[in-house]
């Protein structure tokens, strides 16, 4: 067989491997939670972009909710502020509130044109949107930090409507309150919330990490997959730190709220979702519940 007949074999072999997921998740939605390096670095985005595009093709009913800290923090340096976090969270004042959300407006059209370049009809809405956010002021540690959102209830029928409608749905993660004022809220949260809401069959969290490692100084003690009762044991345990944990804690809450598959993938990686949905090895860490391991 010549090298151009084995190029193309493999090729096909990939598609053959590909064909059991592409059933299985038909007409299934995947939430995608879209931050850290492959936002920032235009090559990365751009196979981010191709992934969620190709599985919209192939019949899954994606949803992004995409981040945007690092265009922020540049974007209130210019105004002459410097970005304030108090235990990971923005501290957000009014003047930084409205910076924010210009920013993730921005962003968001950004990314909608990337899919609409590929031919995928995409729209762009942020929680404000149908109300589709409705959130509470949140604390950290009983200290205001100003116009940042715990989201408390969800309004999917916007998503949905969408969904239904040929639409890969692009979510800003800013909320609204009671009194109709405007919050900012973690991509991460916003994300999890989604996906508890629309019954979301995956929740891929793209992060600047391989996946949750028990010693994050130890490459062998990486952990590929976990049940809900073990990712408590990790955390219990003080052997996770920093961002990880709250990611963890929305990894179990998604699962424990009926979403089937949760997955902490690179996106460093070049077409980390396509590696983790469409092959057998898979890639980062992924969470199911106690009952699937019985």
């Amino acid at each position: 067989m010549d090298k151009d007949l084995q190029e193309v074999s493999k090729k096909a072999s990939v598609l053959v491997e590909a064909l059991p997921y592409i059933q299985q998740f038909n007409h299934k939605i995947i939430v995608v939670k879209y931050g850290g390096s492959a936002m920032t670095n235009p090559e990365l985005q751009k196979n981010v972009i191709q992934d969620v595009s190709l599985l919209k093709l192939v019949g899954f009913k994606p949803i992004i909710v995409h981040g945007g800290g690092k265009a922020i923090s540049k974007w209130v340096g210019k105004v002459g502020k410097e970005p304030v976090f108090v235990n990971g969270l923005r501290v957000t004042d009014e003047e930084t509130m409205e910076i924010a959300e210009m920013v993730l407006s921005r962003v968001n059209k950004q990314l909608v044109t990337m899919v609409e370049e590929l031919g995928v009809k995409a729209i762009g809405i942020s929680g404000k949107d149908s109300c589709l956010l409705h959130v509470q002021k949140k604390l950290s540690d009983g200290k205001d930090i100003g116009f940042v959102g715990d989201v408390d209830k969800v309004n999917p029928k916007i998503l949905h409507d969408l969904m239904d409608n040929d639409y890969i749905p692009i979510v800003a993660p800013i909320g609204l309150d009671d009194d109709f004022l405007t919050y900012n809220i973690n991509a991460d949260d916003a994300a999890c919330a989604i996906a508890k809401a629309v019954g979301a069959e995956k929740l891929a969290f793209l992060t600047d990490i391989e996946g949750v490692y028990r010693d994050i100084n130890d490459k062998s003690t990486f952990i590929s997959s976990m049940t809900c009762s073990e990712a408590d044991a990790l955390i219990s345990s003080g052997q996770i730190g920093g961002g990880m944990l709250p990611k963890l804690s929305n990894c179990v809450s998604a699962v424990r709220n009926g979403v089937h598959r949760v997955h902490i993938l690179d996106g460093r990686t070049p077409h980390c979702l396509l590696m983790e949905f469409f092959t057998n090895t898979g890639i980062g860490t992924m969470f199911f519940s106690d009952e699937d391991n019985d």
